[in-house]
């Protein structure tokens, strides 16, 4: 395994309209290095953005999509997508403030 750094763990936030309403609850969604562990994560969150206190930390494995361009077949890159769950008194993740 690489050795990551707490600033390699989180590659930017998702943006779509599940994550956002899920934003009210104090859940935060990111897109994560793929060999990232739970508590690698929660680090770099409390890290990254201080005043913040994570409470869980869950992960998703995406497998990469096979394409085709003719008869070439290919994988897409596989992802980890973290949803973080801060507690009632912490601080709220700037980076979605304005959205």
């Amino acid at each position: 395994m690489a050795d990551i750094r707490y600033y390699d763990v989180i590659l930017k936030p998702v943006v779509t309209e599940k994550s956002m309403d899920i934003m009210a609850d104090k859940k935060y969604t990111f897109l994560v290095h793929p060999e990232a562990n739970k508590a690698m994560i929660k680090e770099a969150v409390e890290k990254m953005f201080p005043g913040t206190e994570v409470k869980t930390v869950n992960t998703m494995n995406n497998d990469g999509k096979t394409k085709r361009r003719g008869r070439t077949e290919g994988k897409t890159v596989k992802t980890k997508k973290a949803i973080v769950t801060l507690t009632e008194n912490s601080k709220e993740i700037e980076v979605f403030a304005g959205l």
